[in-house]
């Protein structure tokens, strides 16, 4: 197999011009290609006059090692094909099967690999399946009525099934688990596109579709999957797993646990911390909300658009994205986050007198505004006191001042009024696109004042990247505290707890940051649970 990267055409191109420039780079007649599949697909859009989409290709011909002779270019070489592979079984005995606390992405992919490899693990889940949980979620946005343990962070699929549902990650994958993770994806309903697209997204509305596919994959192999199952103490004997307390009433015996709670299981924080289990305070970020027209943010990226039949330039292309990131004079890093092409900023609670917000997307992006997290990076010194759970307080606070401000409903005020600390009475040209209640209020006041400094002096700068950013009537809402986890659940190199038995995973354990990192780190603790027991 032959490997062609950076392979140049324009954004209107035929999938029939492909092959013909394979032909053309390998100098062969076009009878000669016998397949070809794309491995990477990303937009050049630099010169906005000649927009480009850049593609690496595998492609298969007859007497490849004398073309490969014969044509000498950086970017055709001999393609290498890596498999993931899961490793072979150990040889210590399960007494019990492994059981895993919570089934966002982390969970999940531990699960299925374990179920796959004859493990029969069991999934605990405080939430409802992925259907219940939707009407509840449209529910709460619609009344306000939430339901603690099923809601937008919490049930089947975890925070990242009411999200955007991007793929992309910084994690190193030398193993090709990234490769795994969305081969999985796609095998479970995934648009195949996400295997090769350079920023791949699933969106919430195909999102919730696949969970519910995995979930059934892993029933199929002989796995469990249990909701309404909240896992509200563990119990040990000198340093080592023995049991867990199941909605404060069922024990049931455990030899391993799988901990991938998420990152707003507050409770089982405190629990953890109560039992002595090793954890500290981590950095992560808060901030605000911003909306955008989609069509501004296009533009900006790609210029104007440009009829072409049968679709126009932007058609072609898709909603735009962005990624912003600045330092400002507080030394505060300011960064967008979670940007969401024609989405929704969404209510995204789980405890009463306490409000917090995420953005959210379905599959085509087809809504009229683009929205982004404009967060500032904050630190244990800026938590109240030095317990591993000050991050936690830290949230909490700002979520219970944007519930009093916004007096129950999402607090949203307009930049222009943000900047002059004072409250907007009515929208401008940028339309509001929210799920869930909004109330006009002073988020400038709202947060503290190195926030509101940073927030402001990172929207500015932005506008010299994006026109427009900082717009009078750009739409803010908050707030935006769900970033990542504030602890991390100390683990060692085999991923394991100080507690023996205990294996913290995921993003709520501090380790991962997005649905494939955490479906990665998922997948190295079943490998790790493989490595050490025989299946059960």
């Amino acid at each position: 197999m032959i490997r062609i990267t950076q392979l140049k055409l324009p954004v209107t191109h035929r999938e029939e011009d492909i092959p013909a420039k394979i032909a053309r780079i390998l100098n062969i007649p076009p009878d000669r290609i016998r397949s070809w599949s794309i491995i990477k697909k990303s937009t050049d859009a630099r010169k906005k006059e000649q927009i480009l989409f850049i593609y690496t290709i595998d492609v298969q011909i007859e007497n490849q090692k004398q073309v490969l002779k014969k044509v000498k270019s950086p970017q055709i070489a001999l393609a290498k094909e890596d498999a993931y592979t899961f490793p072979a079984p150990g040889t210590t005995p399960l007494e019990t099967p492994p059981v895993i606390a919570g089934s966002g992405p982390a969970g999940l992919f531990c699960g299925l690999m374990l179920a796959q490899a004859g493990y029969r693990p069991v999934i605990l889940e405080r939430g409802d399946d992925v259907d219940s949980r939707q009407e509840k979620v449209k529910r709460f946005w619609l009344e306000g009525i939430l339901d603690e343990r099923s809601n937008v962070q919490f049930g089947e699929g975890g925070a990242g099934t009411f999200s955007d549902g991007k793929l992309n990650t910084l994690v190193k994958d030398p193993l090709n688990r990234n490769k795994k993770v969305l081969e999985i994806l796609a095998e479970h309903g995934a648009d195949p596109e996400i295997l090769y697209i350079n920023k791949p997204h699933i969106g919430t509305d195909v999102l919730s579709r696949i969970v519910k596919n995995i979930r059934n994959h892993i029933r199929e192999a002989g796995g469990q999957v249990i909701f309404g199952a909240q896992v509200t103490d563990i119990l040990t004997e000198q340093g080592i797993l023995k049991g867990l307390v199941i909605n404060d009433r069922q024990q049931i015996p455990v030899q391993a646990l799988v901990l991938a709670v998420g990152h707003s299981a507050r409770d089982t924080f405190s629990m953890l911390h109560k039992r002595h289990v090793p954890m500290k305070p981590k950095p992560f970020a808060v901030g605000l909300r911003i909306q955008h027209p989609q069509a501004m943010i296009n533009e900006s990226q790609y210029g104007p658009d440009r009829q072409y039949s049968p679709k126009s330039l932007w058609q072609l292309l898709g909603p735009s994205s962005y990624k912003l990131t600045c330092q400002t004079s507080l030394n505060r890093g300011v960064y967008s986050f979670c940007m969401c092409p024609g989405g929704y900023v969404v209510n995204a609670s789980t405890e009463p007198g306490g409000l917090a917000v995420n953005g959210m997307s379905n599959h085509d992006r087809a809504g009229k505004n683009a929205n982004s997290a404009i967060i500032v990076t904050v630190t244990p010194e800026d938590f109240p006191g030095d317990s591993p759970l000050a991050g936690v307080w830290y949230q909490r606070n700002l979520e219970q001042l944007a519930y009093e401000y916004g007096q129950g409903s999402i607090p949203v005020q307009l930049y222009g009024d943000f900047k002059q600390n004072q409250i907007s009475r009515s929208f401008g040209d940028v339309s509001p696109e929210f799920k869930g209640r909004t109330s006009f209020a002073n988020l400038y006041q709202m947060l503290p004042p190195y926030l509101s400094q940073a927030i402001t002096e990172g929207v500015e700068q932005f506008e010299h990247i994006i026109h427009g950013f900082s717009r009078y009537d750009s739409i803010l809402a908050g707030i935006e505290s769900r970033t990542s986890s504030p602890v991390k659940i100390c683990r060692d190199d085999s991923f394991e707890s100080e507690i023996k038995g205990l294996f913290p995973c995921g993003e709520g354990a501090g380790y991962a940051g997005g649905i494939t990192s955490a479906a990665m780190d998922g997948i190295k603790v079943a490998e790790e649970l493989g490595r050490r027991y025989c299946p059960y």
